[in-house]
C-alpha cells in the first residue's frame, strides 16, 4: 500500500462560511476525514502548511510547499496538495520548475465548493487525487480535478463556478479517473527516473502587461524601472502596435538596453503565438531578439521566468533555459 503525504494550504475545499463569506478553516486532517475510503488503497499522513485563500498565494508560499516536499521526499511514495482553485494553475506550474523530474507524483487538487457541503466536488477530487498519487504509473507535477489529470504546466482555470473548472491548454490530458480506475492516455514514467531536481529561489520581479487598443507605451517605461522582466500579452498570434509615434519600439529598445527580459505571448488561450506571421511582430522580434512563449500557458510563462531569473541574469542562459522543455511546458518554437 502506497504511503502518501497530503499537504493542506487552504482554499475553497477547506472553507467554512462565516459572517464575511467563505474562509479556509478546516485542517488537512479534517479534510481526510471526508474520504475514509482512501484507506482501502493508500496510507495518508497530513501536514498543514498554511490555511489561506489562494488569492493570497505568493511565490514565497510556493517555496514553502516545495521545501516541505523536499524534506519528506524520501519518506513517501507521493504527495497531494489541497489548494484553492483561483491560483492553482500558477502553483502547479511553479512546482513544475521547483521540483523537476520527480519519479514520484506531486498532485494539486481543490474544489469549487467546500468539502463539508452536501453537494460538492471536493470529496471526489480529493479521493481521485489520492488514487492517482498511489498509482505506479504516476510521476511529476499534475493537477487532478473533475476526473481529469492535467500536466502541471498546462492547467488553466476557465470556469469560475462549474465543477469542470480546469482545462489542459495546448496539450492532451495525461489521464482520466473513472469509477476508481486511472486510465492513462500518456504513460511515460520510463522517461522520468532517478533523483528529482529541487530549486530554492525565485525572482518575483516579473510583470505582465495586457495590451488593449490605444494603450500607450509609457507604462512599459514605468515597468522598466521596477521589474527585471515583462511578459506582454499581445493580440492574436502576437505583435506590437506600430503607432506613428513609434513609442512601443522605443520602449522595447529601452528594456533591451537595460539588459532586461521581454517575453511576448498571446491573449488567446489556445494554439499559441507566432510573431513571424505579421510584420507588426516579425520586425520587432527579429531586431531585438525578443523571447516568445509560443504554446506555453501564461501561468507557466510567469513562473518559469521567475525560476530562471532566480538562477541567472545572463541573456543567453535565460533564452536557452526558457526554450528548454520542462514538464511538457513548451513543445514548439519558430526560429
Amino acid at each position: 500500500m502506497k504511503k502518501i503525504m497530503m499537504l493542506g494550504t487552504g482554499g475553497t475545499i477547506a472553507c467554512k462560511r462565516g459572517d464575511s463569506g467563505l474562509k479556509p478553516l478546516l485542517t488537512s486532517e479534517e479534510l481526510l476525514s471526508y474520504v475514509p475510503d482512501a484507506a482501502d488503497f493508500c496510507h495518508v499522513d497530513s501536514l498543514q502548511i498554511f490555511n489561506i485563500d489562494s488569492t493570497n498565494m505568493q511565490p514565497k508560499h510556493w517555496l514553502v510547499i516545495a521545501k516541505a516536499i523536499e524534506d519528506h521526499y524520501a519518506d513517501y511514495d507521493g504527495f497531494v496538495i489541497c489548494h484553492g482553485t483561483d491560483t492553482m494553475a500558477y502553483t502547479a506550474a511553479a512546482l513544475s520548475y521547483l521540483v523537476q523530474y520527480s519519479p514520484k507524483p506531486i498532485v494539486i487538487t481543490g474544489a469549487q465548493k467546500p468539502i463539508d457541503m452536501e453537494n460538492t466536488d471536493a470529496r471526489t477530487n480529493l479521493s481521485d487525487s489520492l488514487r492517482f498519487a498511489s498509482d505506479d504509473r504516476s510521476h511529476d507535477v499534475n493537477i487532478v480535478f473533475d476526473g481529469k489529470v492535467i500536466s502541471g504546466t498546462r492547467g488553466k482555470k476557465e470556469r469560475t463556478k462549474s465543477y469542470n473548472a480546469f482545462s489542459s491548454i495546448n496539450f492532451p490530458y495525461i489521464a482520466t479517473i473513472q469509477d476508481g480506475h486511472v486510465i492513462f492516455y500518456l504513460d511515460d514514467k520510463k522517461n522520468c527516473s532517478g533523483t528529482p531536481l529541487f530549486s530554492h529561489k525565485l525572482n518575483c520581479n516579473v510583470a505582465l502587461l495586457k495590451l488593449i487598443p490605444s494603450m500607450g507605451a509609457d507604462v512599459l517605461d514605468y515597468m522598466a524601472g521596477h521589474y527585471d522582466a515583462v511578459i506582454i500579452e499581445s493580440f492574436g498570434v502576437g505583435g506590437l502596435p506600430s503607432y506613428d509615434t513609434g513609442d512601443f519600439y522605443k520602449a522595447i529598445e529601452k528594456w533591451i538596453s537595460l539588459g532586461k527580459t521581454v517575453v511576448m505571448t498571446t491573449q488567446v488561450t489556445n494554439e499559441g503565438s507566432n510573431m513571424s506571421v505579421y510584420e507588426v511582430g516579425h520586425s520587432i522580434k527579429k531586431e531585438f531578439g525578443l523571447l516568445e512563449a509560443y504554446d506555453m500557458t501564461l501561468e507557466a510563462t510567469v513562473t518559469k521566468l521567475m525560476w530562471i531569473l532566480g538562477k541567472t541574469t545572463d541573456p543567453k542562459e535565460i533564452r536557452d533555459t526558457f526554450y528548454h522543455t520542462v514538464n511538457r511546458d513548451i513543445l514548439w518554437t519558430v526560429s
